[in-house]
């Protein structure tokens, strides 16, 4: 009866084991980081193989439009002319494409330094000044 009772307890003392070492794996799985802080020169695995495939040149300007400028000159926000009204348009691309640019640039008016993207290169701003222009001759 001891040796079966020995058996039995053993079994128990295995199986309780696997149980608990499962059982860490899954908290193990459940806490580890979701991610990684990456600083700039460092190589931090697929982070520098991502950032170096996303900068494939400058945008359109139809894109820049799209992600900078659309929410003010689709509604008129804040006095903005919006793209396609030629009436709204034409004293502005009277006074030269230059002085778009440089209007967009360094903000007018209710508008931003770049529309209020920082981030944006200046040759983007451009390319969206012109593609807004174009859109509204």
């Amino acid at each position: 009866m001891k040796r079966v009772l020995a058996v039995v307890l053993l079994g128990f003392g295995i199986t309780a084991g696997a149980v608990m070492a499962s059982v860490e794996d899954e908290i193990r799985a459940r806490i580890q980081p979701v991610g990684e802080v990456c600083l700039q020169g460092d190589a931090c695995g697929e982070a520098a193989a991502v950032t170096e495939t996303a900068s494939s040149g400058p945008r359109s300007g139809s894109e820049v439009y799209g992600a900078v400028c659309m929410a003010c000159h689709t509604t008129g926000a804040a006095g903005a002319p919006v793209i396609g009204d030629a009436g709204a348009w034409a004293p502005r691309i009277d006074q030269g494409i230059e002085t778009l640019i440089t209007h967009a640039l360094n903000g007018f008016n209710a508008m931003p330094a770049k529309g209020g993207c920082a981030s944006c290169p200046d040759e983007e701003i451009q390319a969206a000044v012109e593609h807004m222009v174009a859109e509204s001759k």
